[in-house]
């Protein structure tokens, strides 16, 4: 049997970045995890365009390790696009995605495929401790979530990061969305199918600097948000209706005061600050618009997500076999 036909029972997909500091501890805590199950696995390094020796390390894992396999994005297309080209290439009956900075234990991982067997379609790694965290980050995080969960119809669980298991099936579903604007977390929820949680303590990452800064990270809620729901654009009308209706009512007043009590109409200064403010409203509504109407145009264009300069798939075997 040709090794790219042989059945694997569990992929594990790792998006990398410049991770070079923190991948070869990472691969082999993974493998002796892998080793732990006595199953036929894969480990799918999805390299987004790494420009610091990550490739060359890669490769290196898999000539050591046939379990590896390497899809080589042609560029730097962002976490969301590399996690999808790697389960767009995991082969697994069941497949966890989980990152390489070893903040997400991989020996949590039998605990999953556990309750995969139990009959779960995703198994999520719920945080109850953000080690290594700024209390501004996970001020600002538990704060998204609460909003994102209020706005959107998809429940959208707090304090889930990308750490789980998904069934093929779960897989096969994600598969077939291809929107260009991917917030992961939420097309998890999304799909639907027999969910459950798992606890860990979260730990500071092993080596290496972060790739979010709060600038991307401010983007990245807009991305989640703008995905799920059309909560703003209802805000946006809602605003306008009541300042369209304070401005009629204050109109009003100043008309009374003017016929009742020959009060002169407000010059100047006030006129200023009705103009700025209703101005302001407008633009804001206007950019509320704006950031659907771009996502919409992208969308339209229907480009591929993504393109590979190289893919090298695993040559898995028999667990059983070795000695």
């Amino acid at each position: 049997m040709n090794t790219e036909d042989k059945p694997i029972t569990l992929s594990v997909v790792v998006p990398a970045y410049n991770e070079l500091e923190v991948l070869p501890e990472f691969h082999r805590r993974l493998s002796a995890v892998l080793d732990g199950l006595g199953v036929t696995s894969e480990v799918v390094y999805a390299n987004d365009g790494s420009c610091d020796g990550t490739l060359a390390l890669l490769e290196q894992l898999a000539a050591a390790d046939p379990r590896v396999a390497i899809v080589d994005l042609s560029r730097n297309f962002g976490k969301e696009i590399a996690l999808t080209a790697g389960m767009d290439h995991a082969r697994g009956e069941a497949v966890v995605v989980i990152d390489a900075d070893l903040q997400d234990p991989p020996e949590l991982i039998p605990e999953l495929v556990k309750y995969w067997r139990e009959g779960f379609d995703v198994v999520y790694a719920k945080r109850t401790v953000r080690d290594g965290e700024s209390w501004v980050k996970k001020a600002t995080a538990k704060l998204f979530y609460q909003v994102i969960r209020g706005m959107s119809r998809v429940d959208i669980p707090q304090d889930v990061g990308d750490f789980r298991l998904l069934s093929r099936r779960a897989v096969d579903a994600l598969g077939s969305l291809r929107e260009q604007h991917r917030f992961m977390k939420g097309l998890f929820a999304w799909i639907g199918f027999p969910s459950k949680a798992v606890l860990y303590k979260r730990d500071p990452r092993f080596a290496g600097e972060t790739k979010w800064n709060y600038w991307k990270l401010w983007n990245f809620a807009l991305e989640g948000i703008t995905s799920f729901t059309i909560a703003p654009l209802k805000i946006a009308t809602y605003v306008g209706m009541l300042a369209s209706l304070g401005a009629f009512v204050y109109a009003a007043w100043i008309i009374y005061r003017t016929l009742m009590h020959g009060d002169p109409a407000r010059g100047y200064p006030s006129m200023m600050v009705v103009i700025l403010f209703f101005g302001g409203l407008q633009l804001m509504g206007m950019g509320i618009i704006g950031e659907y109407l771009g996502r919409m145009f992208d969308e339209t264009k229907n480009r591929p997500l993504y393109f590979l300069k190289g893919y090298k798939p695993s040559r898995p075997t028999n667990p059983e076999s070795k000695t």
